[in-house]
């Protein structure tokens, strides 16, 4: 069964792939098994330049097919902010509570259309030897809300408000936002490629 790699140590980004791609006949996987994997810097800038450095680093050492993925929250009104410092925003890699605490005061005295937003997830397949296969990118749209509603999801998910559903990622159930969020619609792209490389593989 052919191996694909999440360059990842995120728990929660790795329990969304299985769900988006546990149905192929792979052995999916994260960086767990790999405790010497090179660090990545991800000093490219950009979503695209994160997630390739993840895949075409990782691909050659680990001898397999790697996913890079770089995703994260846009505020246009903010410049495009928290952008590629999504999970840093407010200094400490991967606090929520205050990533989301320092959106809330940046955006206090946003209002209507300043307060729209959008998940961007950027995914880049390489195989075993670096090369890159394919690279695909998700958005999903929504607005930001002045309070914290809900426990699930993580990072942004409960200040981002899905307009249609009057509901954040926080409240909405996973099956509903593993539909039609940033990720999945990335993966949904990846998806046919994935089963075309890797069962030729």
């Amino acid at each position: 069964m052919p191996r694909l790699v999440l360059g990842s140590r995120n728990k929660k980004k790795l329990k969304e792939m299985l769900d988006l791609l546990g149905d192929l006949n792979l052995d999916l996987t994260d960086l767990t098994p790999y405790p010497d994997a090179p660090p990545v810097e991800e000093t490219a800038g950009s979503f695209v330049g994160n997630a390739t450095l993840k895949a075409t680093q990782l691909a050659p050492v680990l001898k397999a097919w790697v996913i890079g993925e770089d995703s994260g929250l846009c505020v246009p009104a903010l410049g495009g902010d928290p952008g590629v410092d999504s999970a840093l925003y407010a200094g400490t890699h991967g606090d929520d509570a205050a990533n989301n605490a320092k959106l809330l005061r940046e955006m206090a005295n946003l209002t209507g259309d300043q307060r729209e937003a959008y998940y961007i997830s950027t995914a880049v397949l390489a195989d075993p030897t670096g090369k890159v296969v394919a690279k695909v990118e998700g958005r999903c749209h929504g607005v930001i809300v002045d309070s914290l509603r809900g426990v699930g999801g993580f990072g942004y998910d409960p200040l981002f408000l899905i307009p249609e559903f009057g509901k954040t990622f926080g409240e909405l159930p996973l099956e509903v936002k593993q539909s039609m969020s940033h990720r999945a619609k990335a993966f949904k792209q990846l998806l046919p490629i994935i089963e075309r490389e890797l069962a030729n593989g």
